[in-house]
Parts: C-alpha cells; structure tokens; sequence
C-alpha cells in the first residue's frame, strides 16, 4: 500500500519539503497542459520566492477569496482510477486513492460546463475543467461533499471566517451582509469561495435561472474559469497557470496544494452521487452548520500542524497488533480439535424514518420593515406516519408571490436538513424594500406531503424624525447686493440626540417682525433660492439631511434690497432654526 503525503501542511523545514516533493513531482512529470521546465534552473527558484510577493491577479485589486482560509489536504501518491490504484488505505479518511477521484455529479458536471463555456468565450485561455475541480476541492471539499439541492445550490451555506483583520485580511462588509449574513466584514462564501466584492464584479449565471448566486456550483464555477482566464492568459503556460491560481489566494502553499490536486485530478476521475463526496480532514463545516468554522490553512501560513501517518508494517504484520511474548514452545493446533463457532449473524438495521407529515413550529404570521431582517423565521417539523420525528429530511423553503424579500445569499429558495427532532429552521430572510405580503411555502423534497404556508409582511419604514437643528458653525452671514453669499451653510439634524438621516426639511425666507409676532410669513424681497427652472423661490421643501444627519444649503442669492433678513429651517416634529442673514449695499460702479 502506497502511504499518502501528509494530510495537513505543515510550516518551517516540514512545508518547504513537501511543497519541494510536490512540485518536484509536477514538473518532472512534464504531463500535458505544461510549459517545459526542463531549463529553469535558478530561475524557477528565483519566481517560487518572488511570486506570493510581486504577482498579483491581471484584473483584481483583492484575491477571489480575500486571503480566507482553505483546505490543506493533498491527493494520495496512488493515481487515481488507474490499472492496480484503486485499493482503498485503511484507517485513512475518505477510503483511499479511489475515493479522494470521486467528484460529486452536479459538481463535476459545472465544472466541465464552465470549461465549454470558456473554451467559446475565450478560446485561448485552455481552461481545464481538472483545474476548477483543484481549486473546489482546496476551496470548500467540492461543495461540501456535494451537498447541494436539485438546483445546484449548497444546501447550507459555506462560509469562510470573518475577514476582520485577525490572522486574515481585514476586510468590512462591502454587501450588508446579503449573502454572508455578516454585517461588519466579509466572508469567502460558496463553492467556490467568492467574497462579496469579488463577486459583485465576477459573478456568472451558470445555469441560466437569471440569477448570480455565489451558493450556486454552476454560477459559481463559470464565475472562476472567467476570473482565472482574465486577461491574455494563456493557462497551458505554467507562469499564467501560477498567476491564476495565486489570484485565488497569494500563498505559496495554497499554489502547491492546487496544483497537486491540478496533477492528480489529470490522472483520472469518475462521478459519485450528490452528497456521498470525500469531505476533507477535520473539516467543522461538514456539520453542515454553515458557519464555515473548520480548521483550516490560511493565505499567511497559521495553520494546525497534523499529519497523518501509516503504521509501520514488519515482516506482514501490522505494527499496531501487539506481537505475542514467546513462551519458549511452539503450539500445534490441530484440525477439527476445536468446536466450531456458530455464524455470526448481522441483524437487520430498520429502515429509516420518512416523512409524512410537515407541520408549523410557532408563528405562522411574519413581518419585518422594509430593508430590515425578518426577526422570526419560518420553522417546521417533520414526523413520520407514527407521528415521530423525522431527521435528515430535505425541507425547501420558497418565497412565492412579488415582493424583493430573499434568503441568505439573495435566493428565492433555500434547502435545509431537519435536526434529530425533526424541525428544520429556514435561512435569514431579509426584506426589501418593496412593501406588501408574500408567502413562505415549506415543502419535504421528493415527498407527496402537504405544503405549510407562512404569511409574510414587509412595513413601510417609518419616516425620519428630527426634534433639534443646529448649524456647524456660528460664523456671521453676509453678502453685497446683487450677489450671493459665499460662505456655505451647513446644519445638522437630530432626534433625541441621535443622529438624524435622511429627515426632510423646508427652508422658508420670512421677515423678521412676522417672526417676532409669532407668525412668519414668507418676505417678497431679499435674499432667494434658485429651483429647478432657475426660477428666483423663497421657499425649498425638496431638502433632506444625508447620511450624517447634515445639510448644506444651496446657493442663497441676494437682489438689490440691502438689510437684515431672517432664513428659517424647520421640520415636521416641530424643529426650528433661525438663521440672520445680513445684506449689504454694494459699491456703486
């Protein structure tokens, strides 16, 4: 039995002499889709130390990932599905050489569609699909061992760590949290690891449902093959190969891991079914909790020093089975001395539980603001016919009728697993900001079951309040007749002493005894606004504080009354400010 290279990467002398194995082993292979290395020399050596520090993607300011975290697994030394390969290691994770070939069907099947796609696209890139299937496999174990619905789609999410800065990149949330759930930074997600950003300029629609899902294998992968074939490159020469693949993540370690995969993948490959694929070694997400927690290697090397060794074997026998002391004598059995043992037996494992029935869990009324977070969530239980729970059944959540309100990842539906009490909880479902009702509909996939419909409602936003105005600075106004004032006028907005954004007020021209009386009016000379038709107005009511609760007026002119004139601010909880703005002749000419 041929042993494996070590299961997890490992930092110092352990990672260079294996990354060096590995690449040694690529390039001696001079298999096909790579440039001859034959003459590199101090050359190669020269790029391998330059590379993780110059190279930088063709067209990306941000690695696809963010510098996340990846898997650090490498392929078995046996090839794959090849005459004399396929005996499976005992003792080792995922079954062997034969197993670690298997791909999941919808997996493979997006990855050799990305390929046809570019291949018509970008005919000189020579994207190999063996490629793709490298960069999953390191990225998220092939979508989790191929845990994904009919429609491709993960059925939990897959998430990377918080990019918060913290052995990562420091990345805030550039997507409000939309398909990471995370509102303060980004997280890689998906198949393929794509963080918000990045997909925002590189997501694809892989299989032409309209939509861009980076949850998607086949959105996902088509968005990879077009980020590794950006530009000119030519990936059947190694220098572009490199650049494509350190695009993903700039570590070297991470080049190597894929390019491993790269090599063995070429060798041999073959279809299992969807969700029976080899999850990688210690992975935390195959709890299939999508919090993306696994223990896995990072861009910058901190990663959990294990490797995975075989025993020893001496003389046939296995090191690991104690050998017996020596007595002195030989001992001769002899045939038919001994009774015979009966058979043994395996009993019959029942059959497993279907679903029958789907009933609510709580609430079945729903609502939420517009562009806020649903605090409540759909949630149903599946039973069998005996009325006990069903665990591990499919529940699919959809979101039927018109509205802008999504699933985690901005979906119209999510497939999720029932827990061992048989309840299945659907994924954050934000609202739009489209107002109105809408249905949640939860279904047992597969199974003749009746529905259960949720009621959903989406609010108006209430509208911004402000109970105090206030000008930044108390700097003396003043302007010449015939001209304008060339100072601007800023104020800010609050609301019990917060921050008001977004709050309308109106600015009214108004004569200084009308307000001493307690009853402004709006003065017919002075000082003006210009509207839209550049049409002289006294009053603006299309006025609105930004984000920071501030306001800068526009330009304020005068015409050729000189005085003191009053500018008032008010808003609709009652806010008032007053504001003199003084006018002075000008020099005649």
């Amino acid at each position: 039995m041929a042993p494996l290279i070590g299961r997890r990467l490992r930092k110092g002398a352990a990672t260079t002499a294996v990354a060096a194995a590995a690449m040694a082993a690529l390039t001696a292979s001079q298999g096909p889709g790579f440039a001859s290395t034959a003459d590199h020399g101090d050359r190669d050596r020269d790029r391998e130390q330059a590379a993780g520090e110059s190279r930088t993607p063709a067209e990306a300011d941000l690695p696809i990932d963010g510098g996340s975290s990846y898997h650090t697994d490498l392929p078995p030394l046996k090839t794959p599905d090849k005459p004399g390969s396929s005996i499976d290691l005992p003792g080792l994770p995922g079954g062997g050489a034969k197993a670690e070939a298997g791909i999941p069907a919808s997996v493979l099947d997006a990855y050799k569609r990305a390929e046809a796609a570019l291949n018509k696209s970008k005919p000189g890139c020579d994207l190999p699909w063996q490629l793709l299937a490298a960069i999953g496999k390191v990225e998220s174990g092939q979508a989790r061992g191929g845990n994904l619905d009919s429609e491709g789609t993960t059925v939990a999410p897959i998430l990377g760590p918080a990019l918060n800065g913290k052995g990562f990149a420091l990345i805030k949330d550039t997507d409000g949290g939309a398909y990471d759930g995370d509102r303060t930074h980004d997280r890689a997600v998906g198949p393929m690891q794509f963080i918000p950003s990045t997909w925002a300029n590189w997501g694809k629609d892989g299989n032409g449902d309209g939509e861009k899902n980076p949850n998607n294998v086949y959105d996902a992968a088509l968005a990879a093959g077009a980020y590794l074939c950006a530009g000119s490159r030519d990936l059947s020469v190694q220098d572009d190969l490199n650049d494509a693949i350190l695009g993903y993540n700039r570590s070297r370690e991470y080049l190597n891991t894929v390019l491993s995969w790269f090599e063995y993948y070429k060798s041999g490959t073959h279809e299992v079914p969807d969700g029976t694929g080899v999850l990688p070694s210690n992975d935390g997400t195959s709890r299939g909790d999508g919090t993306g927690s696994g223990k896995k290697g990072k861009g910058k090397g901190k990663k959990e020093h294990r490797a995975h060794t075989l025993p020893k074997h001496t003389g046939g026998r296995d090191s690991s089975t104690p050998t017996p002391p020596a007595t002195g004598e030989d001992k001769v059995e002899i045939p038919g001395s001994q009774t015979p043992k009966p058979p043994k037996t395996t009993p019959t494992p029942p059959a497993p539980r279907v679903a029958s029935k789907l009933g609510s869990v709580g609430a079945r009324e729903l609502s939420a603001t517009a562009g806020a977070d649903f605090d409540r969530l759909p949630r149903v239980k599946a039973v069998d016919a005996e009325g006990k729970p069903v665990a591990g059944a499919r529940i699919r959540y959809e979101i039927r009728g018109e509205t802008q309100a999504r699933f985690i990842g901005l979906v119209r539906s999510a497939t999720v697993l029932t827990g061992s009490d048989g309840i299945a909880t659907a994924p954050k479902l934000t609202a739009g900001e489209k107002t109105g009702a809408f249905t949640v509909r939860a279904t047992v996939v597969g199974r003749d079951v009746a529905p259960v419909d949720f009621a959903a409602t989406v609010k108006a936003r209430p509208a911004p309040r402000a109970d105090a105005l206030a000008r930044l600075n108390d700097k003396a106004l003043t302007a010449e007749t015939g001209g304008f004032f060339t100072d601007p006028l800023t104020v800010k907005a609050t609301y019990k002493g917060k921050v008001a954004a977004q709050v309308p007020v109106t600015a009214t021209m108004i004569t200084p005894e009308s307000a001493k009386a307690g009853q402004p009016q709006v003065n017919d000379k002075g000082p003006y606004f210009l509207d839209e038709k550049g049409k002289p107005v006294r009053t603006l009511t299309a006025l609105k504080t930004n984000v920071l609760g501030q306001l800068t007026l526009p330009k304020i002119l005068t015409d050729d009354h000189a005085g003191t004139f009053l500018l008032r601010l008010t808003t609709a909880d009652g806010a008032v400010l007053d504001i003199e703005l003084t006018v002075t002749q000008a020099a005649a000419s």
